[in-house]
């Protein structure tokens, strides 16, 4: 078992155990709040796009977020895994999934909050294993933040496992608050 494989085992036994001590109302409702002192801090409002997942039962909570970001003007981005691997995207209208708008429609996000099983103090990003957002996220315009959701406890003082492929995050959000890696990493620019 590699190395990668076998964190990640091990990331997912924890996520299990963090899940169940979790409330997952309130946390919802404080990543609500911290993503939109997020999206106010990066100047984006109305017509501004935010790539982001509806997430599984495990995971952080992201429909109040994703709720919070659309009544704010927010246009929000939900992935469709394609057999490939790679994702095509759609508007997030809080209803069904809609129509497909093709691979390169995450180049319109102004900010991407990715999922992930675990980040490191580097921002190096653990995902699920498929390769999705490492496939999607050099599609992103230059300076486009991406910022990790976790529980709080998956933020990893050890580094994680990446190879060549992995793409470093800029920032973590948990339902505790929003982490830059670097203060001078911190995104400050507006939609563009």
């Amino acid at each position: 078992m590699t190395t990668k494989v076998a964190v990640r085992a091990r990331r997912r036994a924890q996520r299990r155990e963090i899940a169940t001590t979790r409330d997952p109302i309130a946390d919802g409702k404080a990543l609500a709040r911290h993503a939109l002192d997020l999206v106010t801090s990066l100047r984006l409002g109305p017509g501004s796009v935010v790539a982001a997942y509806d997430s599984l039962p495990s995971e952080p909570p992201t429909g109040a977020l994703r709720e919070a970001l659309r009544i704010r003007g927010v246009e929000v981005l939900l992935p469709i895994t394609l057999p490939s691997w790679d994702l095509d995207w759609f508007t997030d209208t809080g209803s069904d999934e809609g129509v497909p708008l093709g691979l390169d429609a995450i180049a319109r996000a102004d900010l991407v909050l990715a999922p992930a099983l675990a980040v490191d103090d580097a921002g190096g990003r653990l995902g699920q294993g498929g390769g999705c957002y490492d496939r999607t996220l050099p599609r992103l315009r230059p300076g486009t933040p991406v910022v990790a959701v976790v529980h709080p406890g998956e933020v990893s003082a050890d580094p994680l496992p990446t190879d060549a492929l992995d793409r470093r995050v800029d920032g973590v959000l948990t339902a505790e608050g929003l982490r830059w890696f670097a203060a001078d990493d911190r995104p400050t620019s507006s939609p563009g």
